[in-house]
């Protein structure tokens, strides 16, 4: 074999190797590696769940929630009768889900209770960010993912009771962005505190980054408002992800499943006001339409999927932007 021909076929032959060391990587990402700390099983599973947590040996989101479900979820969103084509899609969700599937999002519980609490997030989102009336094609449900951003602001939300903490920017609006949208400079403050992203200067960095505005809304999932109350995550989960009612939460009717999350995120917005408040039914039927649309269906979605009952966690105060998102 001449020189010029070796010299060829070491050069395949590395190429080769190297494209085979790759792909054993990929495969070995998606490995569970498991450990056992203090008598309790721990584990860590590629980059979606990359910290030790009892949670990522539940599995990964991924897991049961893949593109093509994404896509059958929010099929309208790129249409052109939405605002924000192009913006959302699946890499978005899943890469901002990693930051908190260890800690249990999507990954708490049995895998019903998994697809359960990712169809619950979703559904708020898909209800908070829909343009769907009742004649739209597919119905008012397959439209979610429409908006990034409140589109005719009526006011700033720059709120100066907390002109100390989270002073508003002059010139800056703190209008609704996000997949749970965000309002007023209190929120867009705590929000970049905790993703370590300047949003109280640059809130609209949520509408031009969809990663990022789909982890503000599941850190907003997974945050208490306040000290000694459920997240959102807990209010759904239970038990499971350390939350059991008090006696006083069981009297004014809070008990987990989704109508509670309701009650985390909106308070008296839209709980303890009986059953017939437009904005929970539509919050209500996103869940149902999605844990559906998953295969899980909504005979498996929970009893406790309304907050009409519920006593608020957070009576709405004096100040314009208590419990608001």
């Amino acid at each position: 074999m001449s020189p010029k021909k070796c010299t060829k076929m070491v050069l395949f032959l590395a190429l080769t190797v190297a494209l085979m060391a790759e792909m054993a990587v990929s495969d070995m990402s998606e490995v569970t590696k498991v450990k056992t700390v203090k008598g309790k099983k721990e584990c860590m599973r590629g980059w979606e769940c990359p910290q030790w947590s009892r949670f990522c040996c539940n599995g990964t989101i991924s897991d049961y929630f893949q593109v093509y479900q994404f896509e059958d979820l929010f099929k309208y969103r790129n249409w052109p009768q939405a605002h924000a084509i192009g913006f959302w899609d699946y890499q978005a969700f899943i890469v901002a889900s990693a930051g908190y599937q260890h800690l249990g999002f999507g990954t708490t519980g049995g895998n019903l209770m998994s697809m359960l609490e990712v169809a619950a997030f979703l559904g708020h989102v898909g209800a908070k960010t829909s343009c769907g009336y009742n004649v739209a094609v597919g119905g008012p449900s397959a439209w979610g993912l429409c908006y990034n951003r409140e589109l005719s602001p009526s006011q700033n939300y720059c709120d100066d009771f907390y002109k100390y903490t989270y002073p508003c920017t002059p010139g800056v609006a703190y209008f609704g962005r996000g997949a749970l949208p965000i309002y007023w400079n209190v929120n867009y403050g705590a929000t970049g505190e905790a993703l370590k992203v300047d949003l109280l200067n640059h809130p609209e960095y949520i509408e031009q980054n969809a990663t990022l505005a789909f982890q503000a809304a599941i850190w907003r999932w997974m945050t208490p408002i306040k000290k000694g109350q459920p997240s959102a995550h807990q209010a759904f989960c239970g038990e499971a992800a350390g939350w059991k009612p008090t006696k006083n939460d069981t009297l004014s009717h809070r008990i987990p499943g989704f109508g509670t999350t309701m009650n985390v995120l909106y308070g008296d917005q839209l709980c303890g006001q009986g059953e017939d408040v437009q904005e929970m039914n539509t919050i209500i039927t996103h869940y149902l339409y999605y844990a559906d649309k998953m295969g899980i269906g909504r005979e498996k979605a929970g009893l406790n999927v309304s907050c009409g009952q519920q006593k608020a966690f957070n009576p709405t105060k004096s100040t314009p932007a208590t419990a608001a998102l």
